[in-house]
């Protein structure tokens, strides 16, 4: 028995480092992409800002305007940090 403690215990610390932060980032950017609206600014994983103007539920995707004109995207592509830090309300000291 106490030859398998070991292996249990780096399982143990392979799920709760690894795994379950995983699956949390996980859940949060699907809640994320759900929850996007019109109007919403937002940048997308390749680094491209814009403006979410329409969002089709049917195929899971979104239009957003840029400077250059309006372009569709998969919801997820669309980066939850980098969107969150550029809607983040700005504090001065």
């Amino acid at each position: 028995m106490m030859d398998f403690l070991p292996f249990v215990a780096m399982a143990a610390v392979v799920y709760f480092f690894m795994i379950a932060p995983q699956m949390k980032r996980s859940k949060q950017e699907k809640k994320f992409a759900s929850e996007l609206k019109r109007g919403d600014k937002v940048i997308t994983k390749s680094g491209l800002h814009g403006k979410v103007v329409d969002l089709n539920d049917k195929d899971n995707s979104c239009v957003i305007e840029t400077m250059a004109g309006k372009i569709k995207f998969e919801r997820s592509a669309i980066s939850m940090e980098m969107s969150m830090k550029l809607n983040a309300p700005v504090t001065t000291k």
